[in-house]
């Protein structure tokens, strides 16, 4: 599979992941992605490599230990990855291609936020409404 940052500057490979993508719900993955969640799936790190514009890398350390690689031109948050593990944390929402998991988990439901809400009844729509 394939990734890349949004202004295209940056490319990654993964050949295949360890486990399920999770849902991560932690605050220090909301901020790093301005996200409700973060979206990760862990590969094993000779299972990723960087394709084009490492160049372009940045990161930055958040916990100790801990890297969160992102792109230093649009500010993509790519990967990241505790320095002792052996293996990486790829944000799988800048996959270019379709990871095919089927399992999925959301963890650090705990620091879930008072405005998420899942309720099935909440408008939803293909694309933004006009």
């Amino acid at each position: 599979m394939k990734g890349s940052c949004l202004c295209g500057a940056i490319e990654y490979g993964v050949d295949a992941f360890t486990g399920p993508v999770r849902h991560c719900h932690c605050q220090s993955c909301r901020k790093a992605q301005a996200t409700a969640f973060s979206s990760n799936a862990r590969a094993f790190r000779n299972h990723f490599r960087w394709l084009k514009g490492k160049e372009k890398l940045s990161h930055f350390e958040s916990s100790p230990g801990k890297l969160r690689h992102f792109c230093s031109n649009c500010g993509s948050p790519l990967m990241a990855e505790w320095l002792h593990e052996g293996q990486v944390i790829v944000r799988v929402a800048t996959l270019d291609d379709v990871p095919h998991i089927d399992a999925f988990e959301h963890i650090w439901i705990s620091h879930d936020l008072d405005w998420l809400n899942y309720d099935a009844s909440l408008k939803s729509f293909s694309e933004a409404p006009q």
